[in-house]
């Protein structure tokens, strides 16, 4: 018998007025799962990370955490999870022990057990160097650490995680990666908002986020196949004023602007490979233009699943 997800969501909506936030929304994650919660500053992830912690009421709606109802037993949602937002939420003029030691109490721990919970987190994630630092004066990653630390003190078996990686140089958000597959392998459950595209890769499903809808859920690489499927050329040193140019490339299928260039995407079987498009397109009178084949991203299918929302036939996403 397959056991019940540990989140459990059904047309969650959140309104503020006349605006609306998240619209029926609905998932579920299982347990041990990194569940990644993607889309563009204000698509509605943050509110529905605190509606899942029991710190914002849904308007409309029903979500399950550990087994209680968000709206219903909030408290015991609390008590259940542990959060970590991106401001990271700790006393920068207390050291990193004495943040260990007031939020351990916060939670409720006795003293032993406290002590012997904060030397296996030091130890596992490698802050004996900072335990007695002002937490001030930590760089971005190390005030990460402690955050997601203090975040764990009381064991808890969901984690969320709230675009825990904004500000954070890459190796510190890396190392902050490994430390989060490390505890998904042991059991916790991981839900985590970002506008990494990058870091989704390291998740076992994701789901995007579009102006409050959910217009996406499934794993990375079953993402890519559905939104993206076919050759994917990457094409730089070509004026955008030439785009058109590259709807007459046979197997065309569509193009995306991408950075300071542009990924065409084409049928394997009629399609051009990377040296027949460019010299495609030298003929054609784009002397500059440079072409490599590239892999599908996440960012390809956050283009495409943004442009295929703008549409008014967009469809409800299915948990």
């Amino acid at each position: 018998m397959k056991p019940e997800p540990v989140i459990s969501v059904k047309d969650l909506s959140r309104r503020f007025g006349d605006f609306t936030a998240v619209d029926q929304v609905n998932f579920h994650v299982e347990r041990g799962e990194i569940f990644g919660y993607l889309g563009a500053n204000g698509a509605g992830k943050s509110t529905t990370i605190r509606m899942l912690c029991g710190l914002l009421a849904p308007s409309a709606g029903q979500a399950s955490v550990a087994g209680h109802d968000v709206a219903k037993r909030p408290e015991r949602v609390k008590r259940a999870i542990g959060y970590m937002s991106q401001k990271f939420s700790l006393y920068l003029d207390m050291t990193v022990q004495e943040n260990f030691q007031f939020f351990g109490g916060a939670f409720g721990i006795g003293r032993k057990a406290l002590r012997a919970r904060i030397e296996t987190l030091i130890e596992e994630l490698k802050l004996s160097d900072q335990r007695h630092l002002l937490t001030g004066s930590l760089p971005g990653g190390w005030r990460q650490r402690v955050s997601l630390a203090s975040a764990m003190l009381h064991q808890p078996q969901i984690l969320f995680l709230d675009e825990p990686t904004a500000g954070v140089d890459p190796a510190s958000r890396r190392d902050f990666w490994r430390i989060i597959r490390d505890l998904s392998a042991k059991g916790t459950t991981i839900f985590v908002t970002t506008h990494y595209m990058d870091e989704a890769e390291y998740c076992d499903r994701v789901g995007l986020m579009v102006d409050g809808r959910l217009s996406a859920l499934d794993t990375p690489a079953a993402l890519k196949q559905i939104f993206v499927p076919g050759r994917i050329l990457r094409i730089k040193g070509m004026n955008r004023s030439m785009m058109p140019l590259l709807t007459q490339v046979d197997g065309f299928l569509d193009m995306e602007v991408f950075g300071t260039g542009f990924h065409l995407r084409v049928e394997p079987s009629t399609g051009p490979n990377a040296v027949a498009l460019q010299a495609w397109l030298k003929k054609n009178g784009a002397e500059d233009a440079w072409v490599e084949r590239v892999s599908a991203t996440l960012e390809d299918v956050f283009l495409k699943v943004v442009g295929a929302a703008d549409k008014p036939s967009a469809q409800k996403v299915q948990a």
